[in-house]
């Protein structure tokens, strides 16, 4: 996950390959409630592991509800029978409004029976959010709410015992958002004495997001009987019991991203998407036909699809989207790419998500140069044939993020290739965490587009820490080409190889199986991040670094690492010989008694032996040979910016690397 202020992407050119979808955050929060106010055990299987789900957990255990993580990764919750434990609980429930209005219904009604006193709140935009609709129906029958801010908003205060009206029928909008009503199905079965009529005022939106709630009440044993959309009656003596087991479907929200990727990008192999069928429970699945009637070649498997490029440009698409509100985020910005204005309407709940949708997205579409316009209900957005390099603002709201990187395939239109900058894309790890390296694994680039940041320097002098904490910054990935020639050196050593045999080592290298994961350097499946940094075996990676054969051997290697969406590139010749082009390039100059100090406390901490005096003399004698061999001598790039981090921190270092950084990269905001 990417905690990162931003993200720049490149240009990017295609797409394909398989994506296994997280599990669906509609289904995932339902079911975790479902679970904790029914009687028996559930494990749940393929649950969303997010922030929205968890701040649900965090909730339900606050509420008494005890849950665990079995080792598969599934969650296992003891039901409570609808009584809990507690009687008092603060709960934050950050954005997640599928934790606020169900925990909202649930603790109104349970602390109206057993009595009780429950704070729910959030972040600032939650309680921005509106909850009157529900709370006017729960007052109605009699539970003690209390507004602790602006009435009709979070944050809440439910307590009683308080005497509960079932006698007449619950009456709640459903033109502002279908939660209030899933609210009200998934908690009145704890108080169904008697049959409960709930009717629904208005036209109510999002009824796929209701059809769910129903088949998941089914699934827990209540049979909810329904007169079309606007009457529904919990049976009386209905009680919420565990089925035992149930599977998260992937999320279709989700997979309309990867829908859209494979609608512009796939034109040489399908982008491949797992999780989810054509019969799944959540609505946002029919995305694929609203994509499908832009030009996307679609073919459904049982649990997945496959998507390629069909018409192009894209087919423009005049659609009432009430159906599919989350996933009608990702056609607006698929229309940037269609052959004349498309027009997206009864999409009004836009307006009460995690933020003003329909606002946001004009602004930010605007930004890119688009001409939008925009109602109550609807957007209207014509296609791009001027893109503009941009920085898109996210808003908190993790579809912002996900929609507007598909903004990164404009040179697919012939337009010149232009960088976008995602800000605050760590705004997804509400519903998706890993997206953006999803996404890195998906998508193709040409190389001379996916930016290089070279870091070089003497040994010692603190370049690997560097190039990690920087490409951290940046979210790019990272190439120590030191630990290469370490790693070289210690293949070399473990196969009995002198380190002076030019053509074994560099066979050797040529095969290198070496890979860089979470920081840690891996040879095979073997993790030798701390063996590399033996001295003796740094020794030897100065000693085949100086032979022509193995530089040649490891050059391709090297190449390979520049990947989507960047690269920070630490070592010898790395500005000089392999991205001779890169846009930043920085020496570090730290003195040697420094850099001995340096490597004597990094030693010790890691339970090696050192003496600084002998630290001092290897460094020297290294920094002379390397500075006079007649292969890549160690020796700053014409165009590098030098760095005496002698006596700076390594923040300190980071922060200047990153300011010279932005300097070559500016964006628009």
């Amino acid at each position: 996950m990417l905690k990162i202020p931003y993200l720049d992407l490149p240009p990017l050119c295609g797409a394909a390959g398989t994506v296994r979808l997280p599990g669906s955050k509609s289904i995932s929060n339902r079911l975790l409630l479902l679970a904790a106010l029914a009687e028996g055990e559930t494990r749940i299987e393929q649950l969303l592991e997010a922030d929205d789900t968890a701040v649900m957990l965090d909730a339900l255990r606050s509420l008494g509800c005890a849950w665990h993580r079995n080792g598969d990764g599934s969650v296992t919750v003891q039901g409570l029978g609808g009584h809990l434990p507690v009687s008092q609980a603060d709960c934050f429930l950050g954005n997640a409004g599928t934790a606020m209005r169900p925990l909202a219904a649930a603790l109104a009604l349970l602390s109206a029976r057993d009595g009780g006193r429950f704070f729910l709140s959030g972040v600032a935009r939650m309680h921005e959010r509106p909850i009157r609709d529900l709370v006017d129906a729960l007052r109605g029958l009699g539970c003690q709410i209390e507004d602790l801010g602006q009435p009709g908003y979070p944050p809440l205060a439910l307590s009683g015992p308080a005497p509960l009206a079932l006698d007449q029928p619950v009456r709640v909008r459903g033109d502002v958002s279908s939660q209030f009503l899933t609210a009200l199905l998934l908690t009145l079965p704890l108080v169904a004495q008697r049959a409960i009529v709930i009717e629904v005022e208005g036209e109510l939106i999002s009824k796929p997001y209701v059809e769910i709630t129903l088949a998941l009440l089914a699934r827990f044993n209540v049979k909810v009987e329904r007169e079309g959309w606007q009457r529904f009656t919990i049976p009386a003596g209905s009680r919420l019991r565990s089925p035992g087991r149930l599977v998260v479907e992937g999320d279709a929200s989700a997979a309309s991203y990867f829908i859209a990727l494979g609608a512009l990008g796939a034109t040489q192999a399908p982008v491949r998407i797992e999780g989810i069928g054509r019969d799944a429970l959540q609505g946002d699945v029919r995305f694929a036909d609203a994509a499908a009637a832009m030009g996307a070649q679609i073919e459904w498997e049982d649990h997945a699809l496959r998507v390629r490029r069909g018409a192009w440009p894209l087919k423009a698409i005049q659609l009432d989207c009430v159906a599919i509100p989350d996933a009608a985020m990702t056609l607006a910005v698929m229309a940037l790419y269609a052959d004349g204005p498309s027009r997206l309407s009864g999409i009004a709940s836009w307006r009460v998500k995690e933020t003003d949708r329909i606002a946001a997205m004009a602004t930010e579409l605007r930004k890119l140069g688009a001409t939008v316009a925009e109602g109550p209900d609807w957007i209207e957005v014509h296609p791009l044939q001027s893109w503009r390099r941009t920085a898109i603002h996210t808003y908190d709201d993790h579809r912002m993020a996900m929609c507007f990187s598909l903004a990164a395939l404009h040179p697919l239109t012939g337009t010149p290739p232009q960088d976008l900058r995602i800000l605050d894309p760590g705004c997804v790890a509400k519903t998706f965490p890993d997206y953006f390296e999803t996404l890195f694994g998906l998508v193709q680039a040409d190389p001379a587009h996916i930016p290089v940041l070279c870091i070089d320097g003497p040994t010692a002098s603190g370049k690997g820490t560097l190039a990690d904490r920087v490409a951290d910054q940046l979210g790019y990935w990272v190439l120590d080409s030191g630990a290469l020639y370490r790693a070289t050196a210690l293949a070399a050593r473990c196969a009995g190889v002198a380190l002076d045999d030019e053509p074994r080592v560099a066979a050797l290298a040529a095969r290198l199986p070496l890979h860089f994961e979470a920081g840690r350097c891996f040879l095979d499946e073997e993790d030798v991040t701390d063996a590399l940094r033996a001295e003796e075996v740094g020794l030897g990676a100065s000693a085949v670094a100086a032979l022509p054969a193995v530089r040649q051997a490891l050059h391709q290697l090297q190449l390979s690492f520049r990947r989507v969406p960047g690269l920070v590139a630490d070592g010898r010749d790395m500005g000089v010989a392999i991205f001779p082009q890169a846009q930043l390039k920085v020496f570090l100059t730290a003195s040697a008694a420094q850099r001995a100090e340096r490597r004597y406390k990094q030693l010790i901490s890691k339970g090696f032996s050192a003496n600084i005096a002998g630290l001092l003399q290897d460094l020297e004698a290294r920094d002379a040979r390397d500075k006079s061999r007649s292969a890549s001598p160690l020796a700053p790039a014409q165009d590098a910016r030098l760095l005496d981090n002698s006596d700076l921190s390594i923040d300190a270092s980071v922060e200047q690397v990153l300011a010279w950084w932005d300097e070559k990269r500016a964006f628009a905001d």
